[in-house]
Parts: structure tokens; sequence; C-alpha cells
């Protein structure tokens, strides 16, 4: 196998085992209105379940590119998705919410370890190549899985029950581990001596955290809107069939958009201007929703402002970090993300909960989203008064 084969093969066993990891982080929010009446919880207990699945990512962000330089990017990968598998398996074995909770902090320490390690890995193997076209491909797989899972896991507890959903989430995640296995190899262009890693300082450091928390408060934004779409639909007549549907329009609205955002910045220039319309089509469509307008609608602008941003805010941290403070400037950028978007579902939850209507949770993103407007103009600040700051 050529390089050029090689790189594009890895790309697609990495996409499948990523599309597992969020079709297991959806099956939660997907299938809500079974859990509460399986383990007689409430909606602030569906948030919390939400939101464990990335708690681990606080604690291993940050430690992620030095343990893939120790131990290996496959062997890690596997250890990953094997720790999905595990999740998933004792979710379809247990017989109450606490061992839920369980299943789900296991099989959330091999999801945010594979999403961190693969995300590096994708860069090792189309480093001065596609690189683009590889990162939007393969940030592509978490709105697929989403999808996928609010698209099948109701339809399939509705004809089979709670168990036979589980099942197939923990069969999905089997398919990644098994591919990783089988198929999966280490990029030629990985070795090589690695630059001191420094930690980014001034102004640098307080642009990275200003872009952390966008990318956080787009993503808190966006799982509040799927996570709780469904009940939010269900409380006002909808089947929840139609409603996890409904819902699961936004990711794919955002899987074809995506690509077409981060081509709009570049060409334009107006990477700025790209991120604020995203931002103000997004709220749109979480209002449209929340004021009981068509939720199709609704769902397809989430989709669309969603998949506008996303390229150009990953823009962001590039913009700020150097080659020297990339590594450990990366990894508080994704420890950051992370403990947002454990906050943000708990806090979706606890708000539906206080209000007895899960349309609480939609407020809250789009509060979310307001704030993303003065941290980007924060951002560009700081990157033109730090020493070495780069514009976007």
């Amino acid at each position: 196998m050529d390089d050029a084969t090689a790189r594009w093969r890895m790309l697609a066993i990495l996409f499948i085992a990523r599309t597992a990891m969020a079709f297991q982080f959806q099956m939660v929010g997907a299938l809500s209105p079974l859990f509460v009446t399986t383990y007689g919880v409430g909606l602030a207990d569906i948030g919390l379940l939400v939101g464990l699945y990335f708690a681990p990512g606080v604690v291993i962000a940050l430690p992620g590119g030095s343990l893939a330089a120790r131990f290996g990017d496959k062997r890690l990968l596997v250890l990953a998705s094997a720790l999905m598998l595990a999740g998933g398996a004792l979710a379809l074995l247990v017989d109450s919410f606490a061992g839920q909770i369980a299943a789900r902090v296991i099989a959330g320490v091999g999801g945010v370890t594979l999403n961190v390690i693969g995300t590096k890995v994708v860069a090792d193997w189309f480093a001065g190549r596609e690189i683009g076209t590889a990162m939007a491909i393969y940030i592509n797989s978490w709105p697929v899985g989403i999808a996928l899972a609010l698209a099948v896991l109701p339809g399939v507890a509705a004809l089979g029950g709670l168990d036979v959903a589980l099942g197939i989430n923990a069969a999905l995640a089997a398919l990644g581990l098994g591919l990783l296995l089988a198929v999966f190899r280490t990029s030629p262009q990985a070795a090589g001596a690695a630059l001191p890693a420094v930690w980014p300082q001034g102004a640098r450091l307080r642009a990275l955290v200003a872009a952390a928390l966008i990318w956080a408060f787009v993503n808190a934004a966006l799982i509040l809107a799927f996570s709780f779409g469904p009940a939010l639909l269900t409380q006002r007549g909808l089947p929840l069939v139609a409603a996890s549907g409904l819902t699961s329009l936004s990711l794919w609205v955002l899987a074809l958009c995506a690509p077409f955002g981060g081509i709009l910045a570049d060409r334009t220039g107006a990477r700025d201007g790209v991120i604020l319309c995203g931002l103000a089509v997004f709220a749109a469509g979480l209002i449209v929703i929340r004021i009981d307008l068509p939720p199709a609608l609704g769902f397809a602008l989430i989709g669309i402002g969603t998949g506008l941003g996303a390229g150009p805010v990953m823009t962001l941290p590039a913009a700020v970090l150097d080659p020297a403070t990339r590594a450990l400037g990366m990894g508080l950028f994704f420890t950051l993300y992370y403990g947002v978007t454990l906050i943000g579902p708990v806090l979706g939850g606890w708000l539906a909960a206080l209000t007895g209507s899960a349309a609480s949770s939609f407020d809250a993103a789009v509060v979310l989203l307001g704030l993303c407007v003065p941290l980007l103009m924060l951002v560009r600040q700081m990157i033109a008064a730090g020493p070495q700051g780069q514009p976007a």
C-alpha cells in the first residue's frame, strides 16, 4: 500500500472509530425518555449522564500527547476503543442507574482518549498534504455519529426494547476496535525529534483560553440542543421516534455544511465574519424551536450555523500557538473544552428539572452563543497584543 492510499485508509478507520464514539455519546440523549422510565430518574439525572462522558477529558486531554509518545499511537487508540466497548457492554448488562453511571465513565475515558489521539494522528498522516480536507472529514464523524444515534436508536428501541438499542451501541464500538487492531498503522512521518514543550505565556495564553471557551461554548450549546431536543419535542406531544428524527436533522445539515464554512472563510479571508454569521444562524434556530415554530426549520438552522462556524473557529488556536507552545497549548485547549462540555448538559438538565420544561436548556444554549461574541473580540485583541501573534 503506497503512502497516499494508506493515509486515506487510516482516515477512514479513524472516521469509523470516532463515529462510534459520537454514537455512544448521543445514546443517552436519543433514548432519554426510556432511561427516565426504566430507571425512575429525572431530566437532571439525564443531564448528568450525558455530561459524564466528557468528564475524563478534563484529566486526560493535557497528558494525552505525551502518553502517545511514550506508548505509541496505535496502542492508545486500541486501548481507547476497548474501553468504549467495555463501557458499552457494561451499560447493556447493568440494571441500575448507578451501573449506567459507571458504564458511562468507563466509555468516556475511552472516547476522549480516542478523540485527542485521533486528532494528532490525522495531523501526522496529512501534515503538508491535504490537512484541511482531512480534518474536515475527521471532524464530520462527530455529527454523523450523533445523527445516526438519533435516527436509529429510538426506532430500534421501539421495536426491540432498550437492551437491543444498547447492544447496537456496543457493536459499533466493537467494529471500531476490530478495524484499529486489524488495519491501523502509525504514520511513518510521525517519528522524529520533538520540540521542547513550552507553555504559552501572557497574551498568547489569554487568547488561547478565550479561543478554547468559544469552541467549548459552541459545542456545549449544540450538545444541549441535540440532547434535550427529543425530550422537548416529546413534551410537546411528538412520538420519540419523530422527535429524535427531527433533532438529528441538525447533525446531518452540519455534516454537509462544515466543509463549506472552512472554504468560505479561506476564500474570503473574513473568518470572524463567517464565525459571527454562524453564531447568529445557530441562535436563530434555537429560538425558532424555543418559541414552538416548525422544529424542522429550527434544527436545519442549527446545523447550518454550526457548520459555517466550526472550521473557522478551529483556526483560532493555530493563530495563537507557535510550534514550541502547540503541544501543551492544545492540551490546555482540550482540557477547557471537555470541562465546559461536561458542565453544559448538567446545567441544561438542572434547568429543565427546575422549570419543568426542556425548553430551558435551549435558553441556556442561546446564552452560551452570546458569550462567544465578546470572546472572539478578545481573541483578536490579544493576538494583536502578543509578541508573536499571527493574524488568522
